[in-house]
């Protein structure tokens, strides 16, 4: 995959799986952000992921978990999305109180 993106710089948030040494293997030869271990993760596409994991029945078939994922983001309300924008500044103001560790967003 990185390969059709010559360039590309690799981000990665240094999670367990991702600091294994497969993982790191696939990696040599490309350009990494460095990245803290265990820094917060600010993005709100994580918590989007978490909600329809939440919702996410177990499928034994590929085809019906893809149909399962796509109904599942098709239905996601709008006000999901919206609010986890706006609470944005709220989440950017705890990380820096909090010195760049763990807050309750």
């Amino acid at each position: 995959m990185l390969s059709s993106h010559p360039g590309a710089i690799y981000q990665q948030d240094n999670a367990r799986p991702h600091t294994a040494r497969l993982s790191q293997q696939c990696l040599q030869g490309y350009d990494v952000l460095p990245w803290p271990t265990r820094s917060p993760d600010l993005s709100p596409i994580e918590n989007v992921w978490d909600a329809l994991g939440r919702q996410l029945q177990p499928s034994q078939d590929t085809g019906e978990l893809t149909a399962q994922m796509q109904r599942l983001w098709q239905d996601l309300p709008q006000g999901v999305i919206s609010d986890l924008i706006e609470s944005m500044p709220r989440r950017i103001s705890a990380c820096i109180a909090a010195r760049g560790g763990f807050t309750t967003y």
